[in-house]
């Protein structure tokens, strides 16, 4: 248990002082940025129509109109008994809900939940469960009497939030003596929440709480609100998503993502993506653009390139490289590829670099970074990120027979919330045994969801099963001719180790690729085949979408990293593109060479 709790603490090595867990992370408010009083006149705050007025209000937000007191973010703390221990958890939360203004003169805002998870992204937070709600208010110093409103169709118009707002104003002067603004206030709203139940229900706002002064409250766990509706008594506080662990810096989404931790903040269980779904492509604020990069990342090497490193439970580490910082950019979407190291195999390893005296042979066999640095310069329109994922029994099917799918999409999330300021498309992929990480994120989910735009197989799909993979593999093929398959593999049952094979017909990936495209084509995916050589027989949809390369292997060879070494990873990434076939050859000479670090 303590190694668990150790490694959660590692992953707050990312977050730049910044993002500090006491700070809410907005510009200074502007000496020209209007008071509460003064914007009850603008148009834009009083239009009837909701997308209109919540684009003010993330403008005003994220540049700077907040009032001074909600920047300085209030501990609290929980407490945990397990197998013996104690865990404690102190997180940040805002001293209220968000209000535009100033601290003489300010109106707490109710908002759309997908406004408030943009927000809760770009300053490093994220919105309270319902156990952290309740946590807040039995440790709040000041406790308002809630003051309900008569429901009425004007109850999700300004007017209305400025009405009830007069009144939570009143209330909280009675007590500025003894408790000044800054002081954690509970009481005065409901609180806009995530929960396990947003998982079962489509387009809907999750509401909790308002506690009376008797500590029970107003308004139970509630979720069949659509997702646009807004009403006074709905307010935003906003949670950093760093923390302390037992007196150690750690990350909230993986407390929540952790079966054994995940108590502390919820009594749901598992939480693995506590937030909001927002549409990618949602406008940044005008003239406020999200971060061009994340915090945390630490520059070096040849290639302007930065990464850091992740120590997840369970043994697992993750090293993620990125570009140069310029090339991140607010309309620009992240192309985040996971790539699972094969059996046996270290991150350095799987990077590669230039061969040197005394290299282990490693070094000079897969080079994932060089042929990332080759797509790069050719994949322009986004911004390529690589998490390399590795652990601690150096074997992907090991780890799965250990620890079981339920942690991998947490595992995923933990990565994508480092970019959540950006648009993602994801990859899933891997090599060898690293093929199986993907195959147990399928099985933890009952869909693949559309965020992942691309599922390439170097030579890995040894764990592919009709029964379990191919309904839903299917399924998000057809949802959108952007999700695109890629797989690789040579005939591995006849090639010889030693004089022997070492593969059976049915489970080598020659096998089991021959499977998958029997399988899609019983399904009625159209696949033509052609042989760019006479060895390579392609099967591929006409509209790019699918493509099998299977190397036939007369002379019993091992290709198993070879496929990968001579651009295999460069074509598992270009297929069914424009840059497909330009400036490299599956199989051909390296054409990354030129891009291979020198150390």
């Amino acid at each position: 248990m303590r190694r668990r709790l150790r490694a959660l603490c590692l992953i707050s090595s990312l977050w730049h002082s910044a993002l500090s867990a006491s700070t809410l992370a907005l510009p200074p408010r502007p000496a020209t940025a209007l008071p509460a009083s003064q914007l009850a006149t603008n148009a834009a705050l009083l239009s009837t129509n909701l997308e209109t007025r919540e684009a003010f209000v993330r403008d005003q937000i994220l540049g700077g109109n907040v009032p001074g007191f909600l920047r300085r973010l209030c501990p609290v703390t929980v407490d945990q008994v397990a197998a013996g221990e104690t865990n404690r958890l102190t997180f940040y939360v805002t001293p209220d809900y968000l209000a535009l203004g100033s601290d003489e003169d300010y109106l707490l805002m109710p908002m759309t939940p997908v406004t408030a998870q943009i927000l809760a992204d770009q300053t490093g937070c994220m919105l309270p469960t319902p156990k952290m709600v309740a946590a807040i208010s039995a440790q709040s110093s000041v406790r308002l009497a809630p003051q309900p409103l008569p429901p009425s169709p004007l109850m999700t118009t300004v007017p209305v939030f400025q009405q009830h707002n007069d009144l939570v104003r009143i209330q909280r002067a009675k007590h500025l003596a003894s408790q000044p603004l800054g002081a954690l206030t509970a009481g005065d709203k409901k609180d806009v929440v995530v929960t396990a139940r947003l998982a079962s229900v489509t387009n809907r706002v999750a509401i909790y709480g308002w506690p009376k002064l008797d500590g029970s409250n107003i308004q139970p766990l509630f979720v069949r609100h659509a997702l646009t509706w807004v009403d006074y008594s709905h307010g935003i506080r906003l949670v950093s998503r760093q923390g302390e662990l037992n007196g150690h810096p750690t990350n909230l989404p993986a407390i929540l993502a952790d079966p054994q931790l995940a108590p502390l903040l919820s009594d749901e269980g598992v939480l693995s993506s506590p937030r909001y779904p927002v549409q990618e492509g949602s406008p940044p604020a005008a003239g406020v653009p999200p971060p061009r990069w994340p915090a945390g990342f630490t520059p070096g090497g040849a290639f302007d390139e930065c990464s850091c490193e992740l120590h997840l439970p369970d043994g697992v580490r993750i090293v993620i490289n990125t570009p140069a910082p310029e090339t991140f950019a607010p309309n620009r979407p992240v192309e985040l590829i996971f790539f699972a190291l094969p059996n046996g195999n270290t991150i350095e390893w799987t990077i590669g670099r230039q061969s040197r005296p005394g290299d282990d042979e490693h070094f000079d066999l897969q080079h994932i970074g060089a042929q990332t640095r080759f797509l790069r310069h050719v994949k322009t329109n986004q911004t390529l990120v690589v998490a390399y994922l590795e652990n601690s029994l150096k074997s992907w099917p090991a780890w799965r027979r250990r620890h079981g799918n339920a942690a991998i999409p947490a595992l995923i999330q933990t990565v994508r919330d480092l970019f959540a300021a950006y648009p993602q498309r994801l990859v899933l992929t891997g090599h060898s045994g690293g093929g199986s990480l993907t195959f147990g994120y399928l099985e933890a989910l009952a869909d693949i969801p559309d965020a992942v735009q691309r599922l390439a197989f170097l030579d890995s799909n040894y764990a592919y099963e009709t029964t379990n993979h191919f309904a839903k593999l299917a399924r998000w093929l057809q949802a959108s001719d952007a999700h695109k398959l890629c797989v690789l593999a040579y005939h591995d049952s006849v090639a010889l180790l030693h004089g022997k094979t070492f593969v059976s017909e049915r489970g080598g990936t020659w096998g089991r690729s021959q499977a998958m495209r029997r399988d899609l084509q019983a399904a009625g995916f159209a696949l033509a085949q052609h042989t760019p050589r006479p060895d390579l027989a392609v099967y591929a949809s006409a509209n790019g979408q699918i493509e099998f390369l299977l190397l036939e292997n007369p002379e019993r060879k091992i290709w198993h990293t070879v496929q990968v070494e001579r651009n295999g990873f460069i074509h598992a990434l270009l297929s069914g593109t424009p840059g497909e076939n330009h400036g490299y050859t599956y199989l051909g000479e390296r054409a990354y060479a030129a891009w291979m670090a020198p150390d």
